[in-house]
């Protein structure tokens, strides 16, 4: 078992009862005492602390874009990446089983430990102590945030449109592409009984050019917000 003091030490927390810190980075392949109860307490706090934050950090902004930036702050692959940053594999406690098969990188066990260990600061010195390792940990990706993060994208904008006014959501029909990877071209087009013909638009990847045609769909329809 690797010194959970470094640990401590990366979440700038130290622990009065070192145990919630060894219970929340061990993994229930370990034993029945392991951080599955502390990551379910973790996420609810870490979800209100990022909520609070966002509300705090954009004063203008609409529920639904706060919640989709919450969302994005709090899932998985982003809590993988917290962990990864804090070298958590490294002090995970699990079975061998999944210690052979690559549990100590795995997204899934590396966000719930962050959670846990969330949890386990909450437990050993309350709310404004998780509260803290939370904004902390999360400072270079408030930090980043702008109004731009928060505007939904075309695609999510016409969808929303249309069902608005009783229409199905768009279809987006790849027609063609052109030249070889890294260097193609994909056209897209987007078809709605909304608007009459084809609406079609060329990107680098088909994301895009199903963007780019989402964005002359709404110019069409003259959606402006």
């Amino acid at each position: 078992m690797s010194d959970l003091t470094k640990l401590e030490s990366r979440v700038a927390y130290t622990f009065k009862d070192a145990s919630l810190l060894d219970q929340s980075v061990t993994h229930r392949s370990f034993g029945n005492r392991n951080n599955e109860r502390l990551e379910f307490l973790g996420d609810s706090i870490l979800n209100f602390v990022v909520a609070s934050a966002l509300y705090h950090q954009f004063p203008d902004a609409k529920e639904g874009d706060l919640s989709r930036l919450r969302a994005r702050l709090v899932k998985q692959q982003t809590l993988a990446e917290i962990a990864r940053e804090l070298d958590l594999g490294g002090f995970l406690i699990m079975g061998s089983g999944e210690l052979k098969s690559g549990g100590f990188d795995r997204d899934s066990i590396l966000s719930d430990a962050v959670e846990a260990i969330i949890g386990a600061i909450y437990l050993d010195g309350g709310f404004e102590e998780a509260t803290d390792c939370i904004l902390a940990l999360y400072e270079e990706r408030f930090a980043a945030l702008t109004s731009s993060n928060i505007e939904k994208d075309a695609k999510s904008r016409l969808q929303e449109h249309l069902q608005g006014v009783g229409q199905p959501v768009p279809d987006y029909i790849l027609v063609g592409t052109t030249g070889k990877s890294p260097n193609q071209s994909f056209r897209i087009e987007c078809r709605s009984s909304s608007f009459s013909g084809t609406i079609s638009a060329v990107g680098t990847s088909r994301r895009r050019a199903e963007q780019r045609a989402a964005e002359l769909a709404l110019k069409h329809l003259e959606v402006t917000n």
